[in-house]
């Protein structure tokens, strides 16, 4: 089943002097039930726009949508009612009154009934460990502990699809961790349909499984996180440290970047070498006391899809 669709999707912004901004420039991509995509791009890039369209803020230039079969501006009150949105810079709770009164007051909204709203909190307390928060003053919550109370006003009605724009923003790394945790549980144990955009690389790490890069408007990368990173850097990272400190380190294939006292970072260029020749060599030349292979940071990776031309 389609969640989401957008198909050829455009919008065009006038501008009283000049020629008209083109911020969606005819995207096409799919999202089926259950997935998790982070949608990714660059500031400009028009992520925003095409996030507005899809929930019905603004109508496009041209082309269409549809999310859950509904076409978002058309069907705006029908569709609202079957999608949760959670922006990271707004917040959805009254300040001066407590997440458990907001979260009534957006039951009514929804018109959902007293005992099922009651039945939904004490479920959504349990599985985002906020029941503890749910009574006390919005103003005297931390980030971290409000952005759980936010994520619990965004499912309340029970949405099947999920958009999320920079929910961690501001938050510390331990509260990033854990909010990310909440994302993915929600989608594994509710079958949510999460739609994320961040420019926190791990985000996109943690969450998603799926990533879609936009650019100028335009869609310029679609895949799996796992393949964006086999399919456009051939490194990996080697974390090595010898049981003596080595004067150098010379590998065939390596480059090395970083020599610290027993320690040493070092690139492997897998297209010039295979990873295991390169740990083969290492453990012959050298008295390795541990190493650890790893996969070059996504921002790195994300770098190189923006330096492409459109």
């Amino acid at each position: 089943m389609i969640a989401i669709e957008a198909r050829e999707l455009r919008k065009t912004f006038p501008v009283r002097r000049g020629e008209p901004v083109e911020a969606v420039a005819g995207i096409s991509f799919a999202v089926e039930a259950g997935e998790r995509l982070a949608y990714i791009g660059p500031n400009g890039a028009g992520k925003s726009t095409s996030i507005k369209m899809l929930t019905g803020i603004l109508h496009p230039t041209s082309g269409d949508a549809a999310v859950l079969g509904i076409v978002p501006w058309k069907k705006r009150r029908e569709l609202a009612a079957r999608i949760g949105t959670l922006f990271g810079q707004r917040s959805q709770l009254w300040y001066q009154l407590t997440p458990r009164q907001t979260f009534g007051l957006l039951g009514r909204i929804y018109r959902i009934p007293a005992d099922e709203e009651r039945r939904r909190l004490a479920r959504l307390g349990e599985l985002l460990d906020a029941t503890q928060l749910f009574d006390q003053p919005v103003r005297g919550l931390s980030l971290g502990q409000r952005m759980r109370c936010e994520l619990v006003a965004s499912m309340l009605h029970a949405p099947e699809v999920l958009f999320l724009d920079e929910p961690t923003i501001g938050l510390d790394l331990v509260a990033k961790a854990r909010f990310r945790d909440l994302i993915v549980r929600i989608n594994e144990e509710q079958g949510t349909t999460i739609l994320l955009t961040s420019h926190d690389v791990s985000d996109i790490e943690q969450v998603a499984r799926r990533v879609i890069v936009i650019n100028h408007g335009r869609l310029i990368y679609d895949d799996r996180v796992s393949v964006m990173r086999r399919a456009l850097l051939g490194t990996k990272m080697l974390d090595v440290r010898f049981e003596q400190p080595p004067a150098s380190v010379e590998v065939e294939g390596a480059r090395l970047v970083k020599l610290s006292g027993a320690g040493a970072k070092l690139v492997v260029d897998t297209d010039r070498r295979p990873i295991r020749s390169v740990l083969d060599d290492l453990l012959d030349r050298y008295d390795v006391v541990d190493i650890s292979v790893a996969d070059p940071p996504l921002e790195e990776i994300v770098s190189h899809i923006y330096a492409r031309p459109v």
